[in-house]
């Protein structure tokens, strides 16, 4: 595996600064939200450039840290057009970039009915898949212009929420261009996580083909109440995990989330570890 972080648990600092802490942990790659990362770069509408984003490219690669995933992160499943739109072009927009940034793969959730984001009782339904499927769709006919791919993360309160839904996008869009970010702990929940076992193997069955990108944190269901955690230090069965990237993606990207730099060299340390005695 290649070992790597989300780029904006280090705080939002100042390009060069921030590709400095990130290296000093032997990071290799990143997950970029420009406006979450980047000191000085507060919205990312219409200002996106090849200069600026070889510019970034090069600051991290002076370090010897890629940029494995654009993340722009967009809530595909609002049903307000007038909403679902400008956030639909600011997604083609690093579509269109990507390749200046050396990334080839720019990373959604798909978000829900409720434009806040939050759970909504019919993200489970048909329309919703129906709103879902086509700004993806959307999205990967972009995508196919420029030969980059659209990653979809499923979250279990999302519109996409289970390995099977996730599935069922993937064949009904029919291409090479959409591609999975598989992140265990988004599949759970407090209502699922004894199922955790048997979750992550449907996962790994049913998206395996399409899996570029690995995210890597923890959770705790203790007394009924989900928590994410770094990674080590919950429930995830990081052995089930690490051992199919192991056997079936050797050198995808496992991406760190909800880490802290004060912990960040624990965190390391452990997915090393982990990794090795898979």
């Amino acid at each position: 595996m290649i070992l790597g972080v989300r780029a904006h648990d280090f705080g939002k600092l100042p390009i060069d600064a921030l590709a400095a802490q990130i290296a000093a942990h032997g990071l290799e790659s990143i997950q970029l939200a420009p406006t979450k990362a980047i000191a000085g770069f507060d919205t990312d509408a219409g200002r996106l450039s090849p200069g600026f984003a070889s510019g970034v490219r090069d600051a991290f690669a002076r370090r010897g840290i890629r940029i494995a995933v654009l993340g722009c992160y967009i809530n595909l499943g609002d049903p307000d057009e007038a909403r679902r739109r400008p956030q639909l072009a600011r997604f083609k927009e690093y579509l269109r970039f990507a390749r200046d940034f050396g990334c080839s793969l720019v990373g959604t959730e798909t978000g829900s009915l409720n434009a806040d984001f939050s759970r909504h009782p019919e993200n489970g339904g048909e329309e919703a898949f129906q709103i879902v499927l086509r700004g993806v769709r959307e999205l990967v006919r972009e995508a196919e212009k420029f030969g980059v791919f659209v990653g979809i993360e499923a979250v279990e309160r999302y519109v996409i929420s289970s390995p099977r839904r996730l599935r069922r996008l993937v064949d009904e869009v029919d291409s090479p261009n959409l591609q999975v970010i598989y992140d265990p702990v988004n599949l759970l929940w407090a209502t699922n996580c004894d199922r955790q076992d048997e979750i992550l193997e449907e996962a790994q069955v049913l998206l395996g083909d399409r899996i570029c990108i690995v995210h890597a944190k923890d959770f705790s269901a203790e007394g009924g109440s989900f928590r994410e955690l770094p990674a080590g230090t919950g429930e995830l069965d990081y052995g089930k995990v690490l051992r199919w990237v192991r056997e079936h993606k050797p050198g995808v990207d496992v991406l760190l989330e909800n880490t802290d730099p004060s912990g960040i060299a624990d965190t390391v340390s452990f997915m090393r570890a982990a990794y090795r005695d898979a």
